[in-house]
């Protein structure tokens, strides 16, 4: 089995009114490499008549963004024209690539009615061959990410990578599993994970034991590159966001909403989007 280097406890950094825990990077942990940042939105409930999400429309380059939504609502639209609604459930991957300017806000109608909201962001990093790709956007519903279930009280469902054969929704430019798993109270799942690859996993909610080792809501596991079985046990219903990919290996140097190998990359980057090659924002 994998051995355990850490578990780390998600930090408290509220953004206006939104509640947001951040696991990673902390002042503990760096990253884990491809997986550079990840942001817990929620859980809150919204009244009527409220503001929404409040990720107006900024700049990315040279990585890729992965959202979850696990209760609300998110709004894209970037400056290549994709524009989308994904409701509760659904997830969102956007390749930024060489550039491009996104904005993530709540739908109309969640800012009239309000509910609940509840959303993960996850940044993954692109090796250096990628950095300059074209930017891409796809969303997809919940119906859309296909799931397995090899265990009683378990549900994985695939959001990229493969299980014993399954692809998942999205095809990635890198080799990237990532899932979340729904585990019911008492039940017990076998994740495999090649000794070679680093492992994202978080849990947003509920309490579980992977290994032997307690974890609760909002903390991440940092483990060792060693052993090929996770063990998991739900001691309450969990979710858990699960993923793991080979490391790049490569030098990250990330400022603001640019993530490069070099700092002349990074000021390139700011000098491109001054340019208004990232493309025009339009109302």
């Amino acid at each position: 089995m994998r051995t355990i280097k850490r578990v780390h406890r998600a930090e408290y950094r509220p953004i206006a009114d939104l509640i947001t825990y951040s696991p990673l990077p902390t002042r503990q942990l760096a990253q884990i490499d491809p997986f550079l940042f990840l942001n817990h939105h929620g859980y809150q409930t919204y009244p009527a008549n409220n503001h929404g999400l409040p990720f107006g429309p900024h700049p990315h380059r040279g990585m890729e963004t992965v959202t979850f939504i696990v209760e609300g609502d998110i709004m894209h639209k970037d400056s290549q024209g994709y524009q989308s609604v994904i409701t509760a459930g659904g997830v969102q991957w956007m390749t930024a690539g060489r550039g491009l300017i996104h904005a993530e806000v709540s739908s109309d109608a969640f800012r009239q009615a309000g509910g609940p909201l509840e959303i993960l962001q996850l940044w993954v990093n692109l090796p250096a061959r990628f950095k300059m790709t074209e930017p891409t956007y796809t969303g997809l519903q919940r119906d859309a990410i296909p799931s397995v279930s090899p265990a009683e009280g378990v549900q994985i469902r695939l959001v990229s990578g493969n299980w014993a054969g399954q692809p998942g929704a999205f095809a990635t430019l890198t080799d990237v599993f990532l899932a979340t798993v729904d585990l019911k109270a008492g039940s017990t799942v076998t994740l495999p994970v090649e000794a070679s690859r680093n492992i994202l996993f978080y849990l947003i909610r509920g309490m579980l034991t992977v290994n032997g080792q307690a974890v609760a809501q909002r903390e991440l596991v940092e483990f060792n590159r060693d052993g090929e079985i996770l063990e998991v046990s739900a001691t309450t219903d969990a979710l858990l966001l699960f993923g793991h990919a080979e490391p790049f290996d490569e030098p990250v140097v990330a400022n603001g909403p640019f993530v490069m190998n070099t700092e002349d990359e990074i000021r390139q980057a700011y000098m491109d989007y001054r340019m208004g090659k990232f493309g025009v924002w339009n109302e």
